[in-house]
């Protein structure tokens, strides 16, 4: 009786092959392949269907604001008469940027956003109803109207809350990677293509916050705010709601919080 060794050793002498080596290949030929025929079935997540091209450019500017403001009686109820909520749950629309809104509007009507309330009434309206409504809305006044009921601004921040909240919208926090907030949104919370915060209601600010901190609000191309908000504590979203509920985000950040 031979142990296997020795086995191997002859039929090398022999010139023979040891195929255990192989079977060995094969198994991991095969098993490489079932990691790819696994990964293959995986279903891409695309987190909207909007492409920021020529055409769409084109097509978010192609309203009529008048016909867009008799569409937007339908809106009345709860954005406001004029753009702006009594309902701090509720986000403000006025002075909005066509981009920005277009693109929401884009993404209920394909359910990249969801909303019970918003996904109907988004499927109800075609591609020229959509223009229309960005149109008004963009060219909506933000300033104090006296036949509108906004809640708009909210009471300001506790001190320490507005530090916080400033020190994270000029400066960020590098230790954690999160940027500025006013990298993307401006320096006085408004930049184009982008949502604008310099007049938005502070608990739909920290609904949005906390949705993306918990993936159920998932249309953010490239995933930066879901990234940014699972890295803020419960604490800084508040906060943050708070410092841009009150209006403070038409300062330049550092010059709003505490000292």
């Amino acid at each position: 009786m031979r142990v296997k060794g020795e086995t191997v050793r002859r039929n090398k002498r022999q010139g023979g092959y040891d195929w255990s080596f192989l079977w060995l290949a094969v198994a991991v030929v095969a098993t490489g392949s079932m990691m790819l025929v696994a990964s293959d079935s995986v279903p891409e997540r695309i987190p909207s269907y909007v492409s920021w091209t020529p055409e769409t450019i084109a097509a978010a500017y192609s309203g009529d604001d008048f016909r867009g403001m008799l569409l937007a009686k339908r809106c009345e109820h709860c954005h406001g008469a004029e753009g702006f909520s009594d309902r701090g749950s509720t986000p403000n629309l006025a002075g909005i940027d066509r981009l920005t809104i277009w693109k929401e509007l884009e993404d209920f009507r394909s359910r990249k956003r969801t909303s019970r309330v918003m996904e109907p009434i988004a499927e109800s309206l075609s591609s020229r109803d959509v223009a229309d409504l960005v149109a008004y809305y963009a060219r909506l006044p933000v300033f104090a109207d006296l036949q509108d009921n906004r809640n708009f601004p909210q009471a300001r921040p506790d001190p320490s809350h507005a530090g916080m909240a400033s020190h994270l919208v000029s400066f960020g926090d590098g230790g954690r990677g999160i940027p500025p907030c006013q990298s993307c949104h401006g320096p006085v919370a408004y930049r184009p293509g982008v949502p604008s915060l310099a007049n938005q209601n502070g608990e739909y600010v920290l609904s949005q916050l906390e949705a993306f901190a918990g993936g159920t609000r998932a249309n953010d191309i490239n995933m930066p705010m879901r990234t940014i908000s699972s890295l803020l504590t419960e604490d800084e979203r508040q906060a943050l709601a708070e410092y841009y509920g009150a209006g403070l985000g038409l300062q330049p950040g550092s010059s709003s919080g505490a000292r």
